[in-house]
């Protein structure tokens, strides 16, 4: 078979290309940036990425670290167990259970069109979601238990804001 035309012809060296460039997008390629600062500090260049991760008490492969026990027969010795790895900074493990242990902020909110909605609602029709879905301002039509979803949304995302509210009805 003939081979393809720019197969033959010889390679000419681009002026236009920016090598520098091209270098700093193959570094990155390469090590990417570590977002987690204890260990982009702790990390090594020179030394592979399993061996970091080993240092710190991490696991590179977990199919290796955590393996399949295989089902042995009553007749059958045990393996003995693999030399565990020693951790040569044990002190970003210690961090890094630090910051899974603190609680998590529940960052989620509603649009203040949707906490007005669901406090008109509360106020005309207190716990009748019923009359609240026959309501002139559910321009969307929502079933009771849409509304009732979004009222239990309300009480969960703003608890404070829903504590005042009530307090507010209760106290004229």
């Amino acid at each position: 078979m003939p081979k393809a035309k720019q197969s033959k012809r010889r390679k000419q060296y681009d002026y236009n290309l920016d090598r520098k460039k091209l270098k700093k997008k193959f570094k990155k390629k390469i090590a990417p940036r570590i977002e987690h600062p204890q260990i982009r500090n702790a990390w090594e260049d020179h030394k592979s990425t399993s061996t970091n991760l080993l240092e710190m008490g991490l696991s590179f492969d977990p199919n290796r670290t955590l393996p399949i026990k295989k089902q042995t027969l009553p007749g059958q010795k045990h393996r003995d167990k693999p030399p565990e790895r020693v951790v040569t900074k044990p002190y970003i493990i210690s961090k890094l259970q630090e910051e899974a242990s603190l609680p998590e902020k529940d960052t989620k909110t509603l649009s203040s069109d949707l906490i007005e909605y669901v406090q008109h609602m509360i106020r005309e029709h207190h716990d009748d979601h019923k009359a609240m879905a026959r309501d002139e301002k559910n321009y969307y039509q929502d079933t009771p238990k849409q509304i009732s979803r979004k009222i239990s949304e309300y009480k969960r995302c703003h608890p404070q804001h829903y504590e005042a509210f009530i307090r507010s009805l209760a106290a004229p």
